[in-house]
């Protein structure tokens, strides 16, 4: 067994401390302009975390061999050291008087959940709504992928951090330098993010929220800086951001496929095709089941598909309560919920590739049972999957279902009903963000007690992480020397 390479894994933790200084640097400048005091809190926070990653930096690691197991310890401990960092402000602030609803914010944040502790959003300063929705932008495309854009590592052994941290059953390069795919993959997430400020200004959207709400569509995140979330716009400007939610659940290698001019590739994708007929099958049938609440057809069928798009690609935007539909459509909306996005967008969830996997595999296996000789192999896209995919994707699924199990479980002890227990789970565990019962889309998380808000966090990012790189640091073989 190899000895764990800790001084890789401390050298970018001193990064990732350092380019949080770099984001903390941002709400400064948005307390500038509208002068507020709290932008003092923000910079004492930023120059902290600058000192002491730049500090910690000078060591260089002896050296930078590292593998499968230190990319998922990394991932992890990056990701939780940034939402303690994260927490911070909003902490000394005074605006999140506790630190744990503080950190919840911020988990909630970075995994671009949604689920908030707060009753009131509108009482935050500009800086803090600012740095609430950043959060999302941060955590959308990833992190480390971030890193990686700007600051490579040496050799090939960064694929291990791409792959413990972007979401989806298998994760490759999309071209041959895993430096260059972090670059292509965060220039089309800046590109979305600029034309959709863009259109929502035209839209008559101010400058500060056109800014802030595609910082929260862009990651599928779904912080608000109303209280009504998405209500108070205008259809026009709720349409612009249906249409980026859809656009950021689909699988950024389509559009990889576009830019360098393979179309017909790109609309061969099972997994897009399926999470569009998905989603745009559940909107019908809640239009349906819902037509005697609005009072024209295309009203119902718009809210019925933005909401189906706000759950599937785990974003959680409301314009209405769907809380109050009938259970049918309730329904509905849990399915999406538990599926979520495609593999390799900013969304969370099971993945609609897995589902697709799972699904073929249950049709071979049918197959097999009528016709005992007969040998097929799972092909999506025109490709064949791999039995190491299958057998990861199995894997998976029988992991998130244990984790789910005994969340909901621990969430009992609160004495909420089993609705609201079990959809809390599924919000955060596929980073939805709202659930039924007490958590619905009028509600929030803050009647939780202090110990199921940290199984709600540790459910976030084991699902913004793909289960198992939060999962190995609890085994105690990741620790032995």
């Amino acid at each position: 067994m190899e000895t764990m390479n800790q001084s890789i894994i401390r050298y970018i933790l001193c990064r990732v401390m350092e380019f949080a200084g770099f984001f903390l640097l941002l709400p400064c400048l948005v307390a500038l302009i509208y002068k507020e005091q709290e932008g003092w809190v923000f910079l004492l926070v930023a120059a902290g975390c600058l000192l002491i990653g730049g500090i910690g930096k000078r060591w260089k690691p002896e050296s930078t061999v590292f593998y499968a197991k230190e990319g998922f310890v990394t991932v992890s401990l990056s990701w939780i050291l940034l939402s303690v960092i994260g927490a911070v402000p909003f902490y000394l602030t005074g605006e999140i008087p506790s630190y744990v609803d503080a950190l919840f914010e911020t988990i909630s944040g970075l995994t671009t959940t949604g689920g908030t502790i707060l009753t009131n959003v509108e009482v935050l300063s500009k800086c803090t709504q600012f740095w609430r929705c950043f959060t999302h932008w941060i955590g959308g495309m990833g992190v480390l992928v971030f890193i990686l854009a700007i600051l490579p590592l040496s050799g090939s052994y960064n694929m291990h951090l791409m792959r413990a941290e972007s979401p989806g059953p298998s994760v490759g390069k999309l071209v041959p330098r895993v430096r260059n795919t972090a670059i292509i993959l965060y220039g089309i997430y800046i590109v979305i993010t600029i034309v959709e400020i863009f259109l929502l200004c035209i839209a008559g959207m101010p400058l500060y929220d056109a800014i802030t709400l595609s910082f929260s569509t862009a990651g599928t995140g779904g912080f608000g800086i109303l209280n009504s979330s998405i209500a108070e716009y205008s259809q026009a400007v709720q349409s612009i951001i249906l249409i980026f939610m859809i656009l950021c659940g689909v699988n950024f290698n389509v559009y990889y496929l576009f830019l360098i001019r393979k179309p017909k590739e790109a609309v061969k994708s099972e997994e897009v095709w399926l999470y569009l007929a998905l989603m745009f099958g559940g909107a019908l049938l809640i239009t349906i089941n819902i037509r005697d609440r609005f009072e024209s057809l295309f009203e119902t069928f718009h809210t019925a598909l933005f909401h189906t798009a706000s759950v599937m690609t785990t974003t959680g935007f409301s314009t209405v309560d769907f809380n109050l539909w009938p259970e049918f459509s309730k329904m509905i909306i849990l399915f999406l919920t538990l599926i979520g996005a495609c593999a390799g967008s900013t969304g969370g969830g099971f993945k609609v590739s897995r589902l697709l996997l799972m699904l073929k595999s249950v049709k071979n296996e049918l197959s097999y049972v009528v016709h005992p000789r007969s040998i097929k192999k799972i092909h999506m896209d025109g490709h064949v999957v791999s039995d190491t995919v299958m057998k990861s994707t199995q894997i998976y699924l029988i992991t998130y279902v244990i984790i789910y199990m005994i969340s909901v479980l621990l969430l009992s002890l609160d004495k909420f009903d089993f609705v609201t227990n079990f959809s809390a789970v599924a919000a955060n565990l596929n980073n939805v963000g709202p659930g039924f019962g007490v958590v619905g889309p009028a509600g929030n998380f803050s009647q939780y007690s202090v110990f199921s808000k940290f199984v709600l966090m540790f459910d976030m990012l084991t699902g913004r992480l793909e289960l198992f790189p939060m999962l190995i640091l609890f085994s105690p073989k990741t620790w032995k020397k």
